[in-house]
């Protein structure tokens, strides 16, 4: 999985895909802007009439062509995001090491899953997700989707972000050794439950071990007693995950066992077409690529130090 590599199939395979969703998404315009001009003149022509049934049944034809014009956006929306996604995973399921990817839209990391990895300890009034992805890399599987996870405050007459972005479970053949848990110090204030469960369960502070000032500067390490943290929390892993962290956002990850959980931060509801503007963009689709990218390149990482 080369960046580099992914801006020639870019350029090859997913930007003419993009140029003719443009050139559905510009007829769509067109139809809606006819669709205003004839609400304006039905509007005239009711205001006009002082007859209340003629002029409820002189609408009734366009208030079908409306919905009409409402499915078809809605379609288009639907549709997008499956199209373009299926051609990344295209690209990425390309390498030796990757099995078939499979992809589906509507399904998200079930409840129970996302709750196993002691990563975020919440009663949830919000779980939702889309956009699920699952196969394998080697001997190791994993599946991932978006998720949006939020729960009522405790001060406040409001719901809390709990974690929204990119969420990741994968699976080992043979079940590393010891547990640990990697959590931004930025969001220690929204963590510090899952920091207590952690010790509760024989979690000590693993900083001292950690070699990488910037690492220790920026995330805590907590592992179980007798686990080697350097050979699970490698310097290829923390230099992975301090550049992404950079250019993009947070991470946090939690070992037990034989299964990784990782959850990536993003607010942004990535690859959502636009309407009213080009959705023609590189960065567009990097975007949802450096993401899938970033959790495969870590469940990798592991993998080989395991």
């Amino acid at each position: 999985m080369n960046p580099e590599e992914f801006r020639l199939f870019y350029n090859q395979t997913i930007h003419p895909e993009l140029m003719r969703l443009d050139k559905q998404r510009l007829r769509m315009l067109r139809l809606v802007s006819f669709s205003a001009i004839l609400m304006l003149g039905v509007g005239g022509l009711v205001f006009a009439l002082s007859e209340f049934l003629f002029a409820a049944l002189a609408c009734l034809p366009f208030m079908g062509y409306i919905a009409m014009v409402a499915t078809r956006i809605r379609r288009f929306t639907d549709d997008f995001k499956p199209r373009v996604v299926r051609l990344v995973l295209d690209f990425i399921d390309d390498g030796p090491l990757f099995g078939d990817l499979k992809y589906d839209a509507k399904r998200k990391i079930p409840f129970e899953k996302f709750m196993k990895s002691h990563l975020f300890i919440t009663r949830p009034a919000v779980y939702d997700g889309e956009d699920f992805i699952e196969g394998r890399i080697g001997d190791v599987e994993f599946e991932m989707s978006e998720l949006k996870v939020e729960e009522f405050s405790r001060v406040r007459q409001r719901l809390d972000s709990v974690f929204r972005g990119v969420f990741l479970r994968a699976k080992f053949k043979h079940p590393l050794k010891g547990s640990v848990l990697v959590v931004p110090r930025a969001k220690l204030p929204y963590l510090s439950e899952t920091l207590k469960v952690f010790v509760r369960h024989g979690g000590q502070l693993m900083d001292n071990f950690i070699k990488n000032p910037t690492f220790r500067a920026m995330y805590i390490t907590y592992a179980h007693r007798n686990t080697k943290v350097t050979d699970l929390v490698t310097e290829e892993l923390m230099s992975f995950i301090l550049n992404y962290r950079k250019n993009k956002g947070e991470v946090c990850l939690s070992i037990s066992g034989e299964n990784c959980y990782m959850g990536i931060w993003n607010e942004k509801d990535i690859l959502e077409p636009n309407i009213l503007q080009s959705n023609v963009s590189f960065e567009l689709v990097r975007e949802f690529y450096d993401d899938i990218y970033m959790a495969l390149y870590v469940v990798q990482a592991l993998d080989r130090a395991h």
